[in-house]
């Protein structure tokens, strides 16, 4: 895989060999620099793929809204940033539109023909459960707890379907709060803390750190001493799952033992 740089994450890093975004000139190497074209999504929700051929690997999603850095187009496919979350992948044309101006409001609701944490303009047609951008929730928990039963879906992080970091992700940003894509971002918000002072809304990550994994861990809300929310590939679906069991299949997985973080505090 390309590496622009040891300090460059080549997954938040809009840059190949051959091509590079115009802002990282002087700091990668590549034949060619070339600006960005702020685009939005104008689906629901748009898989990001990690190469051009919509066969390949789903790394992320793009939500109805949310901009889009395109920086190559290739046929009917366009290669390019989630500016949300930094995500470098490749994107269906048509589920991409010019970003014309600015969203004004934020899907708050986790059931409406948008999903949670789309963002939308005054006056698009998209129903009446919406917040004003710059009003979240309270607690991330919470927000999680409303998408129990939402099915996993590995690559995915939306009210419709999620990974388990993506569940974390949506939860965090419908609370105003960072909200990066993978477990090994996620587990360096807030501080540590110890296995016997976790608590409610307190991260529970286990970390992957095997090479050539795509993923990087498995991600967690804490519910209480004894329970996690979560979603999990093992149940289907976004779950409350007693600790020890979830642990001990983490475990079994080969990641490595369990961190808490907590981001509130």
């Amino acid at each position: 895989m390309f590496n622009p740089s040891p300090a460059l994450d080549p997954r938040t890093t809009l840059a190949r060999p051959d091509l590079a975004v115009q802002a990282l000139e002087g700091l990668v190497r590549a034949r060619a620099f070339r600006a960005a074209e702020p685009l939005r999504g104008r689906a629901p929700v748009a898989d990001i793929h990690a190469e051009a051929s919509q066969s390949s690997e789903r790394i992320d999603q793009l939500l109805f809204g949310e901009v889009f850095d395109g920086l190559e187009r290739r046929g009917d496919r366009v290669w390019g940033q989630a500016r949300r979350d930094g995500t470098v992948g490749w994107v269906d044309a048509e589920a991409l539109a010019p970003a014309v101006a600015l969203p004004t409001h934020r899907v708050a609701a986790v059931d409406a023909d948008l999903p949670l944490n789309a963002l939308v303009r005054a006056g698009d047609d998209v129903g009446p459960d919406l917040v004003e951008i710059g009003l979240f929730g309270d607690d991330p928990v919470t927000v999680a707890e409303r998408l129990l039963g939402v099915p996993h879906a590995l690559g995915a992080r939306s009210s419709r379907a999620t990974d388990c970091s993506g569940l974390v992700q949506q939860a965090l940003l419908a609370c105003g709060l960072p909200g990066p894509r993978r477990a090994h971002e996620q587990a360096a918000l807030g501080t540590d803390v110890a296995r016997a002072q976790a608590r409610r809304g307190d991260l529970a990550i286990w970390l992957d750190v095997r090479p050539g994994q795509s993923w990087t861990g498995h991600s967690a809300f804490v519910l209480d001493a004894d329970r996690v929310l979560h979603a999990t590939g093992h149940h289907g679906a976004v779950v409350i799952e007693a600790f020890a069991e979830a642990d001990a299949r983490c475990r079994a997985d080969g990641f490595q033992p369990v961190i808490f973080r907590r981001i509130r505090p």
